[in-house]
């Protein structure tokens, strides 16, 4: 294994690069983080735990806001979701996944039972005292 996970090799990159959305042309600031560093920021935070603002400017990969913001670009574009299913679908034919051990974030997927009838809240803020004339 390799002692840093979340460098992306080429192998890797070559499945994802297709998947993600391209930039505009004529976007407005300075020449944007390219993708593949940008993800693996987005891997370095994660793997070590670290706050997105925690992330070291040295290693390369951009603010810790450059690499959420592309998170979140690629999360709303569907990338996110695609390379999870890509990613799965070749251990899963070798028959290596144990489906039996797998389990549901609540996070993720809504898991919902029925719609609890919502509590009136007490107002916590001032109003006026009460007239004693």
């Amino acid at each position: 294994m390799s002692t840093r996970p979340w460098i992306v090799d080429a192998d890797l990159w070559a499945l994802i690069e297709p998947l993600v959305p391209p930039w505009q042309e004529k976007s407005p600031g300075p020449q944007p983080v390219a993708d593949r560093l940008c993800l693996q920021g987005i891997l370095h935070v994660l793997y070590k735990d670290i706050a997105w603002q925690l992330l070291p400017p040295e290693l390369g990969f951009g603010s810790g806001q450059t690499c959420w913001g592309r998170l979140y670009r690629w999360q709303q574009a569907g990338v996110v979701d695609q390379l999870h299913h890509i990613l799965l679908a070749e251990p899963n034919a070798a028959g290596e996944l144990d489906w039996s051990r797998a389990c549901v974030d609540g996070s993720h997927i809504r898991a919902k039972k029925g719609e609890l009838t919502p509590v009136r809240h007490r107002s916590t803020g001032g109003r006026r005292a009460a007239s004693i004339i």
